[in-house]
């Protein structure tokens, strides 16, 4: 009997063990209400990796994509946008250090923005959605928080990052 509890506890050691590691170096993107602060959502994501919000822009009606990365200290960075208009609140200069480029479907794309902007707001849309990819998911923001919402993004760093070594 004392052979099968050791064996059992060894097995649940080791199940406990490949748990942790899987998630360690792994972070929270933490989607929640901006005035109650309750969460909505949370992915798990490592430094470094991107996720995006789409959503339709209000003046010109074509969809505007704004990518961001995680980092290694909790930093939420803007790295570039995508957008197939001008409109209001759309970029049409280029900052130092950034560039314009197109894609194969007319899409302008600024890269090179490196805009430190966590955490940070965005209220959902009441006539459009707005769609977030994180961890290889898509989903409504309408959907998940309700039209017209507040909703804070933050990133919590994986409690065992250590900067250098996979993040940054």
């Amino acid at each position: 009997m004392k052979k099968k509890v050791t064996a059992a506890a060894i097995v649940l050691l080791a199940i406990a063990a490949a748990i942790l590691l899987s998630t360690m170096g792994r972070g929270r993107l933490v989607l929640s209400d901006g005035d109650t602060g309750s969460v909505f959502a949370e992915y798990r994501m490592q430094p470094g990796e991107e996720f995006s919000i789409t959503f339709i822009h209000s003046v010109n009606k074509s969809p505007v994509t704004d990518c961001y990365q995680t980092d290694g200290d909790g930093s939420i960075w803007l790295r570039r946008t995508v957008y197939y208009d001008f409109g209001a609140g759309v970029p049409f200069d280029l900052n130092e250090g950034e560039s314009l480029s197109y894609g194969e479907d007319g899409a302008m794309v600024i890269s090179g923005i490196d805009r430190r902007i966590s955490p940070f707001l965005i209220f959902v849309g009441t006539v459009s959605d707005h769609t977030l990819k994180a961890g290889g998911r898509e989903v409504s923001l309408r959907d998940l928080c309700g039209r017209n919402t507040k909703v804070l993004i933050s990133y919590e760093p994986p409690r065992f990052f250590v900067k250098g070594k996979g993040g940054e």
